[in-house]
């Protein structure tokens, strides 16, 4: 899975479609939590969440990996000269030093992998986690019913269809993340929807 071939338009592309829903949806609960001290990050992309919680909490000691060179670049330029460490490198594989996070993110990143590979890749975040960590994550969903469950299911449908071909994602549908995080012992203290119901943010709590 590389995002390489769509770094430079990624921007674009997210905004003709959703607007600034995506980003909404990301920074949801910056200014809501507690300063964390050391962070993780996966899959942040093109770093328009990076800019805005190095914003929040210069402080923070954040390790971001990121399996895209051109999207670090973008990353770097995103966030200046700041304490966010870049690991090039796939989640999957990255070595991560055991309850050594207070805040693990992963915006629009789940979404990517198998229901066979996932939980194992949450339990492998989770591992990284303090016993008392925050796990913020924003991703798509299905609205509840209507015409707009009809559209979202069209759209992400045709979402998969693009990022396998031109990114390689493993996924093929949507994959219902909740149960792996239950069984790490986390609980959704707090979520938020979109406007268009396609998109959740969450905060989970250990």
């Amino acid at each position: 899975m590389n995002f390489d071939s769509v770094a430079a338009s990624y921007r674009q592309l997210e905004t003709i479609v959703f607007g600034d829903q995506l980003q909404q949806a990301r920074v949801a609960f910056l200014g809501k939590i507690d300063t964390p001290h050391r962070v993780l990050v996966v899959g942040e992309g093109n770093g328009r969440f990076l800019g805005e919680f190095v914003r929040h909490y210069p402080e923070a000691s954040v390790d971001c990996v990121e399996g895209s060179a051109r999207m670090i670049a973008l990353a770097r330029r995103a966030v200046g000269s700041t304490s966010v460490r870049f690991i090039e490198a796939d989640v999957g594989a990255v070595a991560l030093v055991k309850n050594s996070y207070d805040l693990i993110v992963t915006h629009f990143v789940l979404d990517c992998f198998s229901e066979e590979t996932l939980p194992p890749l949450i339990g492998r975040l989770a591992d990284a986690a303090a016993t008392d960590a925050v796990w913020l994550i924003a991703d798509f969903c299905y609205p509840a019913g209507g015409w707009r469950r009809w559209w979202a299911r069209f759209l992400i449908g045709f979402m998969y269809l693009f990022f396998r071909r031109v990114a390689g994602i493993e996924a093929r549908q949507l994959v219902d993340y909740h149960p792996a995080l239950r069984a790490q012992g986390f609980e959704c203290a707090d979520q938020m929807m979109s406007p268009n119901e396609m998109i959740r943010s969450e905060l989970w709590r250990r």
